[in-house]
């Protein structure tokens, strides 16, 4: 890709203001995962915590545009806010159903690191950026860390009934859910990126994240009134949520929203995308040690080794932009 150059010779648009930024985001964005992953069910534990942090945006967010002398919303922009909104929704709906099969320190890097491969295929096919040697050995990165975390020999043992010693193997459903939400990041990040150019980021947010919980809120209400997308969507027997962490999780999502929202008004998206993936590790580790998802420390140190490849792949990506 071709690299761009900030206000200082020498140094990547990527200015340390954006960077603190994403980094600070990322390590929220775990806690928030975290959360979904013990909570009860990820769900409605996202319901119930994007709800939550609605109660804290949106009358800021209201507040802010009274003050700025209600500027109009230029139609354009209010689409792609409802369009990010829907495919948030998706996104939670996909992640939930991931949390559900499998565990925190495998989904999360699955879902971060294949969010990146997209970022950058579309980059590359789409608007023909080209990657330089960096780059490629950021994309190389990548791919081993995923094949570290879900090994296709792993599925096909899963196929033909046999059973590894790593409990995440065990569920292969969950990495393709993880993929799936992979490809959903992929996309509203791309939205996202026009949309804030477009209007306030704060502003942005409170469109997407109103659509967005209107659009949970209509899923999980449509289940209560169908035993099968119930089934679907939250399993067959679904566990209480604690609601009060919920609501602190939600708090933290939308801090972490908000900052990269501003960090992609400051940086480009082939360079804010893949730092967002800085804190897989911490997920990796998180889960494997934390809570404890591995059967030892050699599955736990892979799980976090194979974390490590895919942050440094995304920060090679980072230097290559």
């Amino acid at each position: 890709m071709a690299r761009s150059w900030g206000p200082r010779h020498g140094v990547p648009a990527l200015d340390q203001l954006a960077f603190v930024l994403v980094i600070v985001s990322s390590v929220l964005h775990v806690a928030w995962n975290a959360v979904l992953k013990t909570a009860g069910d990820p769900l409605r534990t996202a319901a119930v915590g994007l709800s939550a942090a609605a109660g804290l945006l949106l009358p800021v967010a209201a507040i802010a545009w009274w003050q700025a002398g209600r500027p109009a919303i230029p139609p354009e922009a209010l689409g792609l806010g409802v369009a990010s909104g829907g495919l948030e929704t998706l996104y939670f709906i996909f992640l939930a159903n991931a949390y559900r099969r499998g565990d925190l320190s495998v989904v999360y890097p699955v879902a971060r690191g294949s969010a990146t491969l997209f970022a950058v295929a579309a980059g590359t096919l789409i608007l023909q950026e080209r990657l330089g040697p960096a780059g490629w050995l950021g994309v190389a990165g990548l791919i081993a860390g995923l094949l570290l975390l879900r090994p296709p020999w792993a599925v096909l043992g899963r196929v033909f009934g046999r059973r590894s010693p790593d409990r995440s193997v065990g569920a292969p459903s969950a990495a393709g859910l993880a993929v799936a939400t992979g490809l959903i990041i992929a996309a509203y990040s791309a939205v996202d990126r026009v949309g804030v150019r477009l209007i306030e980021p704060w502003l942005y947010a409170a469109i997407l994240w109103t659509s967005m919980i209107a659009g949970l809120w209509a899923v999980i209400l449509a289940a209560r009134r169908s035993a099968r997308l119930a089934h679907l969507l939250h399993g067959p027997e679904p566990p209480r949520i604690d609601a009060p962490r919920a609501a602190l999780g939600g708090v933290m999502t939308v801090v972490a929203y908000m900052l990269v929202l501003v960090a992609f008004r400051l940086a480009p998206l082939t360079a804010v995308a893949p730092l967002r993936e800085s804190a897989v590790v911490l997920a990796s580790g998180w889960g494997a040690l934390g809570l404890r998802e591995t059967s030892g420390r050699r599955a736990a140190a892979l799980r976090i080794g194979a974390a490590g490849l895919i942050v440094a792949g995304a920060i090679l990506l980072a230097l290559d932009a």
